[in-house]
């Protein structure tokens, strides 16, 4: 696919990302992060040609080599994977733009600690595992405001801008939403929280109804 199939591709899914904010409210942003986990640096260099900057990784040595491979871009790069504790320093020597997958408090404060001694700061956001599956990551929806309270106050290195979820792993459309509900009832009581990240390529336009103002969409940027 070259650049101009990549425009003609891409405004398919940037109008289908606007009609949804629209239903929502004129005023209601939503922000597109391309995760390019399974693209390669010449098809992320197409999508920046068309506008796009957003982009996000699963794993921090995919991140280290496409940030590298791409260092002539001003991309914004995105971690949206799980973060093991023994990749953090060298994930913070990245310097990404966002972490979407702080997912214990256990992790903010090792996070913290790493943060406190090369003087940084990382804008975060905190994993709700909205629907209670166990294949997934994240804080419980009933701990989920305390544990955002307990790390703005103990970790201050912390940045957090707000929440992230993955829609329930479900055919019924009611579940899914009734997943992104939990999400934004969650994100509405954090306090100072702007981003409320939810919805991926088959449920963007669901979430972003539900209230998301950040959507990470993979196969429907970049489909071949």
């Amino acid at each position: 696919m070259n650049t101009t199939e990549y425009k003609i591709y891409i405004d398919d899914v940037i109008r289908r990302v606007e009609n949804a904010r629209l239903k929502v409210s004129p005023h209601h942003i939503v922000k597109i992060i391309a995760v390019s986990k399974y693209s390669t640096a010449s098809e992320i260099e197409k999508l920046y040609k068309i506008g796009q900057r957003a982009f996000g990784e699963n794993k921090v040595q995919d991140l280290k080599a496409k940030a590298q491979e791409l260092e002539a871009y001003p991309l914004e790069w995105h971690m949206i994977g799980n973060l093991q504790k023994n990749k953090i320093n060298h994930f913070l020597d990245l310097h990404p733009a966002l972490f979407h997958a702080l997912d214990s408090l256990e992790l903010a404060q090792e996070l913290q600690k790493r943060l406190e001694a090369k003087n940084m700061i990382l804008d975060t956001l905190l994993q709700i595992n909205s629907a209670k599956e166990e294949s997934k990551h994240g804080v419980m929806p009933e701990l989920a405001c305390g544990v955002y309270k307990q790390i703005q106050n103990e970790c201050p290195n912390i940045n957090l801008k707000g929440v992230m979820s993955i829609g329930a792993h479900s055919e019924d459309k009611e579940i899914i939403k009734k997943s992104f509900e939990t999400t934004y009832a969650i994100y509405k009581q954090c306090n100072g929280a702007t981003i409320c990240s939810m919805g991926m390529s088959g449920d963007f336009e669901l979430a972003i109804a539900c209230g998301s103002n950040m959507v990470r969409l993979g196969s429907v940027m970049f489909d071949k």
